[in-house]
């Protein structure tokens, strides 16, 4: 993940698209990205493969100019590995999803990203695919949902259009003044592989002290820890803290 992580050192959001079916989408998100500021772009699971021959070419030809992107976009299998290293996350989506998470207009994410860019942390914007949007699993994994206002008599935006409103409005946050976000001072924000990993540790603890009596509950309650921990805005300090108190709890046997 380092070497990946290399390739791009602008501050702005990374674009990861999620299964991804239209070489021409792919494009679409490299023109907008470099049309507003932004250069790196993730792909997770796109049809076919990356790069896949007749998907790359589209994406080259609709990128117009921003064949660089294109040709820069890392590929991941899963969701879960292309946003492991963000600290932030936000999930492009209209559909309501009944979670406890804020939902932000694209202008109001903006300049919380804006701010939270600006502080050092690495931000990342997720897409769904073409047909039928994120799945709830990945937007569990966001700390932020973002919605596009339409018109409620025809509300229907396609991933390119999507795109280039959030890559606009990050466009114009970036030139503002970015207001305070937390002040960590030489605290270090948790990424999402490290809050995940506390994630992991502490249901895998659950499941060994049977703490899941009904398994068609387990889904929602693991689906509301992990909002918990999300909202949280935690360090690597307090993850490794947390981590430190579930092994003492375990070992003290004080469930």
């Amino acid at each position: 993940m380092t070497e990946k992580r290399q390739i791009h050192d602008n501050p702005a959001p990374a674009l990861i698209l999620v299964t991804p079916q239209l070489g021409e989408n792919i494009g679409a998100a490299a023109r907008a990205a470099k049309n507003f500021g932004l250069s790196e772009l993730r792909l997770v699971s796109p049809r076919g493969g990356w790069p896949h021959p007749r998907h790359t070419r589209k994406a080259m030809d609709m990128a117009s100019g921003a064949g660089e992107i294109v040709e820069a976009a890392q590929a991941y299998h899963v969701t879960a590995e292309a946003v492991a290293d963000l600290h932030v996350t936000y999930a492009a989506t209209a559909r309501p999803r009944y979670m406890i998470k804020p939902v932000l207009t694209p202008r109001e994410a903006a300049a919380r990203m804006a701010a939270e860019c600006a502080g050092g942390k690495r931000v990342g914007i997720l897409f769904g695919p073409e047909r039928t949007g994120l799945v709830n699993e990945d937007v569990q994994r966001a700390d932020v949902i973002v919605t596009i206002p339409t018109n409620p008599d025809y509300s229907s935006l396609n991933v390119a259009q999507s795109l280039v409103v959030l890559c606009y409005e990050w466009f114009q946050a970036w030139h503002e003044p970015a207001s305070q976000g937390i002040p960590y001072g030489k605290a270090i924000p948790a990424t999402k592989e490290e809050v995940e990993g506390l994630l992991n540790h502490l249901v895998g603890e659950l499941d060994q002290h049977d703490y899941f009596k009904a398994a068609d509950k387990k889904p929602g309650i693991v689906q509301n820890i992990a909002n918990l921990f999300i909202r949280a805005g935690l360090t690597d300090q307090e993850v490794r803290t947390l981590r430190g108190i579930i092994r003492a709890l375990v070992w003290r046997g004080e469930y």
